[in-house]
């Protein structure tokens, strides 16, 4: 059975404590905490830890030590007899490692509380962090930080507007032309394809500029469209 206290969330403690040096209440229980909503569904975690640590007794009432602690307003004041309390708590520690064991890493932390408490490499990971956060509010390393619980709805980013596919110009009637003597191309002005037609013009050996002239001209009018 493990001795020392450990919780999943412990940051937790954190708020706890840092809830009670603004507002103490006379009795401390789990209902307590659930009504602050700082731990759901580690609210007798916390409790143990506040007992532990000596804040508060069987009874959840404020101890004599915790009164001196919580009473002061500064910072390094309330770290100060609040560090008292914990070193007090974790003497076995202490006695083992002296002031190093503030800045004990994780390993060494769980190596420790598995050789006192026969706990698992998961109980003993959050004893070593349950032991972090109080360091913590004894002036010995970080804090965590609150996080609400309530997730910040991301704004949805504008959707693009949708590009316009460009209007399909259609390219200009082609003229018929003659592309070499005897074709005539006319260009399918709706389906984009050219149309090829071999026109052969047999001209009299004998005729005159005249004939010639109306031999053209009447092509041009009825082949050409012009």
């Amino acid at each position: 059975m493990a001795t020392h206290p450990y919780i999943s969330g412990a940051g937790n403690v954190a708020q706890m404590v840092t809830q009670l040096r603004k507002s103490f209440p006379n009795i401390i229980s789990s209902e307590t905490v659930k009504k602050l909503g700082l731990a759901p569904n580690n609210e007798s975690y916390v409790i143990s830890v506040l007992q532990f640590v000596g804040v508060i007794d069987s009874e959840g009432k404020k101890t004599p030590e915790a009164a001196k602690a919580f009473s002061h307003h500064k910072d390094e004041d309330f770290y100060a007899h609040f560090g008292v309390l914990v070193q007090k708590s974790y003497s076995s520690l202490f006695e083992l490692h002296g002031n190093d064991s503030w800045n004990l890493n994780n390993d060494e932390l769980i190596t420790f509380f598995r050789q006192s408490d026969q706990t698992s490499a998961t109980i003993g990971g959050r004893q070593a962090a349950t032991f972090r956060v109080l360091a913590g509010l004894s002036g010995h390393g970080d804090i965590p930080e609150h996080k609400s619980k309530k997730s910040l709805k991301v704004a949805a980013a504008p959707k693009a507007a949708k590009a316009k596919e460009p209007k399909k110009v259609q390219p200009p009637a082609q003229p018929a032309q003659l592309t070499s003597p005897g074709l005539y191309t006319k260009q399918n002005e709706g389906n984009g394809f050219g149309l090829t037609v071999r026109v052969e013009i047999n001209l009299p050996a004998d005729g005159t500029k005249e004939t010639y002239d109306d031999i053209f001209k009447s092509i041009k009018e009825n082949l050409l469209g012009g």
